[in-house]
């Protein structure tokens, strides 16, 4: 469990979870970037011998470096439990971030959770790139997790496999309708993909139905030749996400800043 966790910090943590952003710069040990429609981030991979006067003044200049950016709305601060940082917390909090709600860092060996699966009768499952298909999972989910109608959400989803970007998405049908639905995103320059997106209509609950989906997942992240899987966890999610085979590590909690309204 230590190796993995290692892995996962080695390779998810700094300049790889800014990815596809803008501009990034350096701040001591903090990697902090700004990604198109003006949202900010900021990461590291360990904190590490620093005391809580450092910490203190690397929370300042990176709050500063998101202020100077008239562009940057927002900009989140992501922290993990097992990280020393002494006072990191209330250093943030005194610099306006506020926090959001904790989630559980899920990991696990794509070998171990790629084993094919019965499914209940009638439900199939499709891996998909048609612009209709995308819709139809799009508006599932939004019902599901409650935010719109996922139009927004769909056009975006199209515009990135048209950009040729690597994202991998599975539905489960039934009759016709997307009853659940989740995506891979294979992390550019390491062994890692992501498990992204879960979400299955409550009739179809506890029937097997996406761990099914998470199996495919896995082994399209073997084929890619990816070992390993990640993803941040609700308190929801979690079971689901156990029950395939994948361990809880650590917790991460979003710190955001919101630059507040003028005039």
């Amino acid at each position: 469990m230590t190796d993995l966790l290692a892995a996962y910090d080695a390779q998810l943590r700094g300049e790889a979870e800014l990815q596809g952003a803008d501009d990034v710069q350096t701040i001591g040990p903090v990697s902090v970037g700004i990604f198109p429609g003006g949202a900010g981030f900021a990461s590291y991979r360990d904190l590490d011998g620093l005391g809580e006067r450092r910490i203190r003044s690397l929370v300042v200049q990176v709050r500063e470096h998101f202020t100077r950016h008239p562009a940057v709305r927002t900009a989140e601060w992501k922290t993990r439990g097992h990280d020393v940082a002494p006072g990191l917390d209330a250093a943030l909090r005194d610099a306006g971030f506020e926090p959001e709600e904790t989630e559980s860092v899920m990991l696990g060996e794509a070998a171990a959770l790629a084993a094919d699966l019965s499914l209940p009768d009638g439900v199939v499952l499709r891996e998909i790139r048609d612009a209709g298909d995308i819709r139809a999972m799009e508006q599932m989910e939004a019902a599901v997790f409650g935010h719109g109608d996922g139009e927004a959400r769909a056009e975006h989803m199209i515009e990135r496999l048209a950009e040729g970007e690597d994202v991998v998405l599975w539905i489960a049908e039934a009759g016709g309708r997307v009853i659940s639905a989740g995506r891979l995103e294979p992390v550019a320059g390491t062994e890692f993909a992501g498990i992204w997106g879960g979400a299955t209509v409550p009739e179809w609950r506890g029937r097997g139905v996406y761990r099914a989906l998470t199996a495919k997942r896995a082994q399209a992240a073997l084929a890619r030749g990816l070992r390993f899987l990640h993803s941040d966890s609700t308190e929801f999610s979690r079971p689901i996400l156990e029950r395939s085979g994948m361990r809880r590590f650590t917790t991460t909690t979003p710190w955001v800043w919101t630059r507040e309204a003028t005039g």
